[in-house]
């Protein structure tokens, strides 16, 4: 029957064809575009020819050019945030430990400050108080130095012994008067009569290394949240901004919004946009083994905690050697800087004042007495935590790429179901290693490998300054004081641009 044959013929176009507008629809595209919050208007129902799109394959589109350019700023975005998620814990890391090392320090000092004070109170009485601003300088400039202040330890200590024996002097020998230039000739004998012991010498070597890898530990602190802050915003050009609108936009202009990109091309992707955040693993792992070596100092021979808690019996117990020896410095002295005149007073106030100053021999504090441990913790506990994150930080940069593609499920596992950059099929090309360098042959992303980034550059001169500062903390010195005036010029003669004079001289 040629009128049935004709029926069902047409019947078959028309199914065929609503088979083909059902394929073409754009509906579930419309839906995931409205659900990243853009407007419906002009957002097509049905495929159209995709000659206009200047990033997407140029095939049948859901995609106007107005489309592709949103789709492109939300790759941006989304990039960006994918970045600084990835690096939260460990900016968030520094940032906290900065925090806790830098409480803890200056609590220490504090602590310390009121131990002697309490001790010497109750020890020397009258004699401490009347006395009692050259203990206090003692401990201002130590808080100075450690927040960054231009104090030299070594001078600064010296200065303190000497000051300490002109007035312990004076004290012991009531029954003379003392001109300002035979005090001068006094303090001269503070090295070569060695007063007070041993203490000067082995208290000026501990609290030299203690500090300065303490001051400088925190320092390194400072100087990796920074960094780590800088470079966790990220400069994306717009080769990057192209490749990574292709990657987790075009499957949208392909009717596919679901399809998520293959794991391989994600990489590539990821490694030619951060091509020069990798380019400061090398230096930010040299830069964490530098931190784990001053952190084995804290808590080892140059603890700061353990020289900081007794200080007070240790600088009594000189005082007291002092006394010892009162008799023999005093003739030594008499000898080398010439006989003082009487003051008139009479020498029985000279025995009667060492008596009461010195009649009971300090006594020291209980454990239970002691003040309650910095900021609630110990720098044991504090040391063995900051070396595990410490630890988990190093290769950060490099592996940064392959983080944040692993990072909540961005790629798809099944590589045969994968969007490839222009179809939902098998992704063939290589991973390109890490690093500028590398990017030459990157398939996805075109990178200027001749044109470093300013700022990540930036970030590399200013670890390897900290680096080196670090280093020559692990070894006892603070290279602040080795040429100062010099090297702060010669730096920011260099390095203009860099904070790292204000990082080298602010402290923490």
């Amino acid at each position: 029957d040629p009128i049935r044959l004709v029926c069902c013929t047409l019947s078959m176009l028309s199914l065929s064809c609503g088979g083909d507008i059902k394929a073409k629809t754009c509906s579930d595209v419309r839906q995931a575009y409205t659900a990243k919050g853009f407007s419906l208007v002009n957002v097509p129902h049905q495929e159209m020819s995709g000659e206009h799109l200047r990033v997407c394959p140029q095939g049948y589109t859901c995609c106007t050019s107005d489309m592709e350019e949103k789709l492109g700023q939300q790759s941006k975005l989304e990039f960006e945030n994918l970045v600084e998620d990835t690096s939260q814990s460990l900016r968030t890391t520094l940032v906290s430990r900065h925090q806790q090392f830098d409480e803890f320090f200056l609590e220490l000092l504090d602590n310390g400050e009121k131990s002697l004070n309490n001790m010497f109170t109750r020890t020397y009485g009258k004699l401490y108080m009347q006395n009692s601003e050259l203990f206090q300088d003692l401990f201002t400039e130590l808080k100075r130095y450690y927040t960054g202040g231009n104090v030299n330890l070594e001078e600064m200590l010296n200065d303190f012994w000497s000051r300490l024996l002109e007035r312990m002097f004076q004290l012991l020998n009531s029954q003379y008067h003392f001109t300002d230039d035979y005090l001068e000739c006094v303090s001269k004998y503070t090295d070569q009569l060695k007063p007070f012991g041993d203490v000067p010498r082995k208290l000026k070597a501990q609290v030299t290394r203690a500090f300065i890898a303490a001051r400088t530990f925190v320092q390194g602190l400072m100087v990796g949240r920074e960094v780590a802050n800088r470079v966790a915003k990220v400069n994306v050009a717009p080769a990057c901004i192209r490749a990574l609108t292709k990657m987790l936009y075009c499957p949208y202009c392909r009717g596919l919004p679901g399809l998520k990109p293959c794991h391989n091309y994600c990489h590539n992707v990821m490694r030619g946009c951060l091509a020069n955040q990798a380019d400061l693993d090398p230096e930010w792992n040299l830069f964490i083994d530098a931190m784990l070596l001053v952190a084995d100092r804290l808590e080892g021979p140059f603890n700061i905690e353990a020289i900081m808690e007794p200080i007070d019996v240790k600088i009594s117990e000189a005082i007291m050697t002092m006394q010892d020896n009162s008799m023999t410095v005093s003739a030594k002295v008499f000898q080398g800087c010439g006989q003082p005149k009487p003051s008139g007073m009479g020498s029985s106030r000279s025995a009667r004042g060492i008596s009461d100053v010195f009649n009971a021999r300090f006594r020291p504090y209980s454990p239970e007495e002691r003040p309650t441990t910095a900021a609630g913790t110990s720098l044991d506990r504090l040391v063995l935590d900051i070396k595990k994150k410490l630890k988990q930080s190093k290769r950060f940069w490099s592996n940064l790429p392959d983080e944040i593609c692993i990072k909540d499920k961005l790629t798809e596992s099944d590589e045969e179901q994968c969007w490839n950059s222009h179809a939902k099929a098998r992704y063939f090309p290589e991973v390109v290693k890490d690093g500028l360098t590398n990017q030459l042959n990157n398939p996805e992303v075109a990178v200027d490998i001749t044109r470093p980034d300013t700022l990540i550059r930036q970030q590399i001169m200013t670890l390897r300054v900290m680096t080196n500062k670090l280093r020559n903390a692990y070894n006892g010195n603070d290279i602040f004081f080795q040429d100062s005036s010099k090297s702060a010029a010669l730096c920011s003669k260099r390095y203009p641009v860099l904070s790292v004079v204000h990082y080298l001289e602010q402290g923490p």
